[in-house]
């Protein structure tokens, strides 16, 4: 049985989007970058191992989940990586007084298809505010009735799919994690679309 905190366990999209990061370290260094629903912060952690400059976030409301952030960065040497409480779908003093941001990275945060707009609504935010940056996440199939394809349209935000094998994560073991098994793992990059006019 699953806690209600879902972000006390590293996902099997985690170790995805974290092997993305891996794939791409050579462009991280210098690069501002905050994860959304952090939990336990694979991703965030490899790419400040990698020389980004990273912020993690889970919700507010979620102390544990913070809790967890601030473990992850001790456990692996990083005692000065900022963690805030930032709540999908609501604008807060720490939402808005964020840094300039390059990358927005969020593993598994389209769980929940009631979240789904308070996602993408935040992240229109930070997109809106950081016209060039990007949301880089990965997301388990669970239901072909799951979509996120109208709230992209409605938020005039565009995607781009990202085939694993192009990365090296088409496979059920990654990194000696045998999390990604057998689940069906996709990832997408988002942004805006108006940049290009599309």
């Amino acid at each position: 049985v699953l806690d209600s905190q879902y972000g006390m366990y590293v996902w099997p999209c985690a170790v995805v989007l974290a092997q993305y990061l891996w794939a791409h370290r050579r462009s991280l260094p210098g690069k501002r970058v905050l994860e959304l629903g952090a939990g336990v912060s694979l991703p965030g952690v490899v790419a400040a191992r990698c020389g980004a400059q990273v912020i993690l976030s889970d919700s507010e409301e979620l102390p544990q989940c913070l809790q967890s952030c601030r473990s992850s960065c001790l456990m692996n040497r990083l005692p000065h990586v900022p963690v805030l409480g930032l709540t999908w779908g609501r604008v807060s003093p720490e939402l808005l007084s964020l840094a300039p941001i390059d990358i927005i990275l969020g593993s598994d945060v389209f769980f929940d298809p009631k979240d789904f707009e308070d996602i993408l609504t935040t992240i229109y935010f930070l997109l809106e505010k950081n016209p060039h940056a990007q949301f880089w996440t990965t997301y388990q199939v669970r239901s072909a009735d799951w979509s996120v394809e109208a709230l992209l349209y409605k938020w005039k935000l565009k995607s781009i799919h990202v085939p694993l094998h192009s990365f090296g994560a088409d496979k059920e073991h990654l990194a000696s994690s045998s999390l990604p098994g057998r689940h069906t793992i996709e990832m997408m990059i988002i942004s805006l679309a108006q940049l290009d006019g599309t």
